[in-house]
């Protein structure tokens, strides 16, 4: 058996875009051919896009796909093409990849484990596949197929192409979609199938952001004895090239492999991406944030220039009677480092008007909550005129631990197009922006939303530390209250956040969709009911 070198092409797709996606497949297997590649391969759904989600209940979107598959097919040349699409199949729909050599299409392989959790919902469009094909190349190789989830299984159809198929080599095509340190999960797992199945072992992923979804690429390869020997980019487009020998005594030197960037860069860089895609997919071309000198906004400032570049990011601060110069000034700072044009609009003048509408209405009462959020509000409202007026996105601010337990304003501070950090707890928000250099006066300011005088965010909160950590508990592994009162957490405390995030769903559902980061976001993560009387912290 010769040595047969293979690309993994990770390309960034866009939902939809047939004509945008074939042209983009056809271009990487040219560059794979340039690159003297025997075999090219493509993701998971490469040539729709992934999530395609109900674009998949159309039969004019589904009969458009195999008419650009068709395209793909008559350019494919001599290479061993593999590529993800929809297949429609006696009148079944299958998540399928092509086969494709000599302009000819050799086979289809059908998805058999279709996830059904978290952000996926498979099994709402797809029928399972109930084969484990094999396909024979060039000098006898054997090479199995599959896709995503089908390796995540170790009796998937892997085990019966390397035990019944002979297959030497697997070859799975991915839509994997980012959570934090995900790759080294990825790793583990692709390294022992590879070793328990004695076949060299490759997984090709999507790369891009699509909604809430980033897609972090870095495809990579093992050997049969379940070695590394190549590895992809994360964040960007690649075509990773290396060569395999399953015959030869002696291994063949390895491929290139790139150096992961450290925990909170990948974080970063999935934010950077996340927001870049969202702006440019969806026709946006400038973005536009409420910038009030803390860290939260300081640091959506900072990734939108390092996504979009300073011309394309502008700001605006609004500062109300109780706003201090310290952190206006703050404002005023970080938009001069990063180069972004801000304007200052106060929004002293408003609210009076907004008070004097409801002075005879709200006469005998106190002022609470209400007057403060009418300052959030008036804030919404300015940002979304400027949306309106110049087509810009307004991208809020807000992390993760703010949403969870509702603090934050209906229609004021969540109103907007994304909400950037939605995902990112408070204390990986310090961790971010000390990484991205913001400066040390934002960092180190007790945090407030300076409603009222003298506010903090602990006047309603817990320390963010302790916060983040019972909604780590309850949200990210739906621990119980007792669970979490036991290790070490006042169980008053436990049981008051906990009703805070219970309570606060129906705020989550209305506000924009952010970049997920965490293993369980609000969203497509984690589906809860608004109207619901199970309550943990009642029981």
């Amino acid at each position: 058996m010769a040595k047969i070198r293979v690309g993994l092409a990770q390309i960034n797709t866009t939902v939809g875009d047939l004509p945008g996606n074939s042209e983009k497949i056809i271009r990487y297997m040219d560059k794979a051919r340039d690159h003297g590649c025997d075999i090219a391969v493509f993701p998971e759904l490469a040539l729709c896009g992934y999530l395609p989600e109900d674009l998949l209940l159309k039969p004019y979107f589904i009969q458009k796909n195999r008419e650009y598959l068709d395209k793909i097919i008559e350019k494919s040349g001599s290479i061993f093409a593999i590529v993800g699409f929809p297949c429609l199949e006696k009148g079944k729909l299958y998540n399928a990849a092509a086969v494709i050599r000599d302009k000819k299409l050799l086979g289809i392989y059908k998805k058999i484990y279709l996830p059904n959790y978290g952000v996926f919902d498979e099994m709402r469009y797809f029928q399972t596949g109930d084969k484990s094909p094999v396909f024979s190349f060039k000098g006898g190789l054997k090479i199995g197929v599959n896709i995503c989830e089908d390796i995540w299984h170790r009796d998937g159809p892997q085990k019966a192409q390397a035990a019944y198929g002979k297959a030497k080599l697997i070859i799975n095509i991915s839509g994997s979609p980012y959570h934090m340190q995900k790759i080294n999960l990825r790793q583990k797992l692709l390294s022992s199938i590879a070793r328990e199945n004695k076949t060299y072992t490759c997984y090709c992923n999507l790369v891009g952001g699509q909604d809430e979804l980033v897609f972090d690429g870095a495809s990579m390869a093992f050997d049969n004895r379940g070695k590394m020997i190549a590895l992809a980019k994360q964040f960007s487009e690649d075509l990773l090239v290396f060569d395999i020998n399953p015959g030869a005594k002696n291994p063949l030197p390895a491929g290139r492999i790139e150096n992961p960037p450290s925990p909170i860069e990948e974080v970063y860089r999935a934010l950077v991406l996340g927001l870049r895609d969202y702006v440019e997919k969806n026709g946006f071309k400038k973005i536009v944030l409420g910038l009030s000198g803390g860290v939260d906004s300081a640091l959506v400032a900072a990734i939108g220039v390092d996504a979009l570049g300073k011309d394309n990011v502008a700001a605006l601060t609004m500062p109300s009677v109780y706003s201090s110069g310290a952190t206006l000034n703050d404002a005023k700072k970080l938009a001069k480092n990063l180069g972004i044009k801000l304007y200052t609009i106060p929004i002293k003048q408003l609210h009076t008007a907004y008070l004097g509408v409801f002075r005879k209405v709200f006469k005998g009462t106190k002022p609470d909550i209400t007057e403060e959020n009418i300052q959030a509000r008036i804030r919404g409202n300015l940002l979304m005129a400027f949306s309106n007026k110049f087509g810009w996105l307004v991208v809020t601010t807000g992390n993760k631990s703010e949403s969870s337990v509702g603090y934050c304003t209906l229609y004021g501070d969540t109103a907007g197009g994304l909400a950037l950090i939605k995902d990112v707890p408070k204390t990986l928000v310090y961790k971010l922006a000390k990484y991205r250099n913001i400066p040390q006066s934002i960092i180190k300011r007790v945090p407030t939303a300076e409603l009222r005088k003298n506010q903090t965010d602990q006047d309603t909160l817990p320390p963010y530390p302790v916060l983040d950590k019972i909604i780590d508990e309850y949200v990210e592994k739906d621990r119980s209250m007792a669970e979490i009162s036991g290790k070490g957490l006042n169980k008053a405390l436990v049981k008051r956040v906990i009703s805070m995030i219970d309570r606060n769903e129906y705020k989550r559902r209305q506000s924009p969709i952010g970049i997920k980061i965490t293993p369980k976001a609000f969203g497509r993560d984690r589906r809860m009911p608004i109207t619901n009387k199970f309550y943990e912290s009642q029981n």
